[in-house]
């Protein structure tokens, strides 16, 4: 970790723990403390009581994540801080398992039994973390070769000096002895959080019901008993750890528990971000993921509308494009959005942290039916939301360009007819049509059949009523001009 990399993770820490501590009592409690960010990271707090020996002595602290970053770790003594001096700080991570025995036990006698029941005891030659083979030496002088894959059972006379069971972090401390608190504050990775929302959409969809879960995922090797656990939501700058990548986990599919009566968690501002407290204490094992409920609203205002977007994606103007059939993607599909508000006023009235959202709707027996699913970003009280669900079944769109000339070397007008069908019996539908004038810059419409607003400077938008059984025609002339 650079200096600088330190610096960010020491203002974040320093921050985190000056909200802690705000709210403690003034001697702390032992526990766990986990503020969990939805990039992949965890600041843990762990606080326990040792008894050390007057002077010189060794500390081991166990049970501490297998994804520590050691370059974080911070090390405290909460009863004697002026009188406690850490000499030394080693990470000890040589764990047993058996690659690092046959390592170990180079030149020593193992015995070693295949899946067979075949037994070979001898002096071990080769065999280890990148060996795929033990080669033993025996009695007679012999030389024995196991595959690794083939041995059921290996036998070692004793567990070597060095190695342990957990990853373990090690001082070397100065103290007066005693009873004491320690305070061991270190980023593990491998723990994540995301929200996970589920929506009801009403039958008609003018409103809705959103349940919001805060879906915890702990890969990291140990676990979290009775943790106060907190998460921050937002973007929070991280420098890329060097040489190494933290893998990815996805977060695997839950069924939706019971909603519970009363709020489980809390919500703050801290810096420019949002937290959530947890308001219990809460188990974290190694290799699970929990759901608890943070956020519910009921009858919602939504609203659900259709777009016909055939166009060319704009990417900006970086020269006028003059090539015919660049912009024709042959599209027929119409897109279903949800909208909604997370206003207080007419709104969910909450702030909703970035997270996947599913949407179901009843069907006439009551059954819930799943109509779509998205991802949502960090999105403030105040703000609206709006989801692509899908395609819809009944609606057809057809984009025809149907003139193209150069006007002069540096003029060039385009003709576009776009044909809207609706296929339901008894629905009549509005359908939106952004056309991105993407060829450059200097546009003008020369004529439209319909009227248009312009949402922004490289964009015009209809909006089309069109009856059930019926097909509506739009089209428009734009005119390109660029300096010669």
């Amino acid at each position: 970790m650079t200096r600088k990399a330190f610096s960010i993770f020491c203002a974040v820490a320093l921050l985190l723990l000056a909200v802690t501590a705000a709210g403690a009592q003034d001697a702390p409690q032992p526990g766990v403390s986990l503020t969990i960010y939805n990039q992949g990271t965890a600041l843990v707090q762990d606080r326990r009581t040792f008894d050390l020996e007057a002077g010189i002595s060794t500390l081991d602290f166990t049970d501490v994540a297998a994804t520590i970053d050691p370059t974080s770790v911070s090390f405290k003594s909460l009863t004697d801080p002026a009188g406690t001096i850490v000499l030394e700080q080693n990470y000890v991570y040589d764990l047993v398992d058996s690659a690092a025995l046959l390592l170990r036990y180079l030149d020593e006698q193992i015995q070693v039994t295949t899946e067979d029941g075949t037994v070979y005891t001898g002096q071990l030659l080769s065999g280890g973390r990148y060996s795929s083979e033990i080669i033993l030496r025996q009695d007679d002088g012999r030389v024995a070769v196991v595959r690794m894959d083939k041995a059921r059972d290996v036998r070692f006379p004793a567990l070597p000096e060095g190695l342990i069971t957990r990853p373990t972090l090690r001082w070397l401390l100065q103290s007066a002895g005693g009873p004491q608190q320690v305070e061991l504050t270190y980023l593990a990775g491998n723990i994540n959080w995301s929200a996970d929302y589920i929506v009801l959409l009403a039958n008609g969809g003018g409103s809705l019901d959103l349940n919001g879960w805060v879906t915890l995922t702990n890969t990291s090797g140990t676990s979290y008993a009775d943790a106060q656990v907190k998460l921050v939501a937002g973007d929070v700058n991280r420098l890329p750890e060097r040489g190494a990548e933290t893998p990815a986990f996805e977060t695997p599919a839950m069924a939706m528990p019971e909603a519970m009566p009363t709020p489980q968690v809390e919500q703050r501002d801290i810096f420019e971000y949002k937290l959530y407290e947890i308001q219990r204490p809460v188990t974290v094992a190694n290799n699970e993921t929990k759901q608890v409920e943070f956020v519910t609203s009921a009858n919602v205002p939504a609203t659900t509308f259709y777009v016909y977007d055939a166009g060319s994606p704009f990417y900006g103007y970086y020269g006028p494009v003059t090539d015919q059939y660049y912009g024709q993607s042959g599209i027929t599909t119409v897109q279903n959005w949800l909208e909604f508000s997370t206003g207080e006023d007419g709104g969910a009235n909450a702030d909703l942290p970035a997270g996947r959202v599913r949407v179901y709707q009843e069907d006439a027996d009551g059954a819930a039916v799943l109509i779509g699913e998205n991802m949502l970003d960090h999105t403030p009280k105040g703000e609206k939301v709006q989801l692509l669900l899908g395609n819809a079944f009944d609606l057809v769109g057809e984009r025809t360009q149907t003139g193209f000339q150069f006007i002069a070397r540096n003029v060039i007008e385009e003709t576009y007819e776009i044909k809207l069908r609706n296929r339901k019996e008894d629905q009549t539908v509005e359908i939106r049509v952004p056309e991105r004038l993407f060829r450059w810059s200097s546009w003008e419409i020369l004529n439209a059949s319909d009227a248009y607003t312009q949402p922004n400077a490289w964009t015009i938008e209809f909006r089309a009523t069109v009856e059930p059984g019926q097909e509506k025609v739009i089209t428009y002339t734009v005119r390109y001009t660029w300096p010669n």
